[in-house]
């Protein structure tokens, strides 16, 4: 089967020098300086996203919004959707709890909203690492959509919260939750290919130096499977412009980006393709359509 027109939504998540500080917690001049790579990285992604007349959503940390204002200013007014990406790229996992996680989102939020007078209705979790309280945040704040739990790879979906977990007793599912996942995955993340990074007491090594040829032949592989394969898909991808801004990097995403319009791609903002996604989807009507991601086909345990 051959579908005539696949659906693309690049995502760039220009986190600066965040990353190194939030998420590594690192002091070192030498690391941190690897995010404000990212500004070059931005400039040369923006001329390349303008020469191919596409609009892309971008994530941004509040810590960014402040080191960079005009630079999140030009994104936004060069058509592209901004995105919420935490205050410091700090993990949620670590935070004190949901009070500390949610001032940190709100922060993120501050910062965007004085810099460019908006608020976002897209959110990423910082390293896609998620608490058992994020969502009911992100809901409560009113957003729309989000991008950080892994279940599906080329359809949006409503996901859960409130699963219990165990190692002795079967899995409960949670209860579905009325905003919106876009694809995510690692595989369709630039970081772990193109970053090398020494281990730490927090991470283990990300040994990066994959070729460009590897990453195409794993990214336009997944692309071509999904346009041939998935009616109604779209391929995500997350980069970042400190990492994909590489001169090579850069080059490899022009010529993936030629490949994807040569097939009749249709490249999207993020909220743009939800919306009318949701509308078309209402969460009852997708539950129905999907048992075993809503939970309604695992068995239920009657107490005895």
């Amino acid at each position: 089967m051959s579908i005539e027109r696949p659906d693309v939504g690049l995502t760039f998540d220009f986190d600066g020098m965040s990353l190194w500080i939030g998420s590594f917690r690192s002091k070192n001049v030498s690391l941190i300086s690897r995010g404000e790579f990212g500004v070059i990285g931005l400039k040369r992604l923006l001329a390349l996203l303008a020469k191919k007349d596409i609009k892309a959503s971008f994530m941004i940390p509040g810590h960014t919004a402040y080191c960079y204002p005009d630079l999140i200013k030009r994104i936004h007014d060069e058509g592209h959707e901004i995105g919420a990406h935490g205050w410091v790229h700090e993990n949620p996992v670590l935070a004190g709890g949901p009070e500390e996680e949610r001032a940190n989102v709100e922060r993120g939020l501050e910062a965007i909203d004085r810099v460019l007078g908006i608020r976002p209705l897209g959110y990423r979790t910082p390293a896609w690492d998620f608490s058992a309280a994020t969502l009911d945040i992100l809901i409560d704040l009113g957003f729309v959509w989000e991008s950080s739990i892994m279940s599906v790879d080329f359809h949006p979906f409503y996901p859960r919260s409130g699963d219990v977990v165990s190692q002795t007793e079967p899995y409960v599912f949670g209860k579905l939750r009325n905003i919106v996942e876009f694809p995510a995955s690692w595989w369709e993340d630039d970081f772990p290919t193109s970053e090398f990074v020494w281990p730490t007491k927090d991470y283990g090594l990300i040994p990066g130096y994959v070729a460009p040829s590897a990453i195409w032949e794993m990214w336009m592989g997944d692309f071509d499977y999904m346009a041939d394969n998935e009616p109604a898909g779209i391929f995500g991808m997350t980069m970042h412009p400190q990492v994909i801004g590489r001169a090579n990097r850069i080059a490899m995403l022009e010529r993936m980006i030629d490949h994807m319009l040569a097939r009749g791609a249709k490249f999207w903002r993020v909220l743009d393709y939800i919306q009318p996604w949701m509308e078309a989807h209402p969460l009852e009507q997708w539950a129905k359509e999907n048992p075993e991601l809503s939970g309604e086909a695992a068995y239920k345990f009657e107490a005895v």
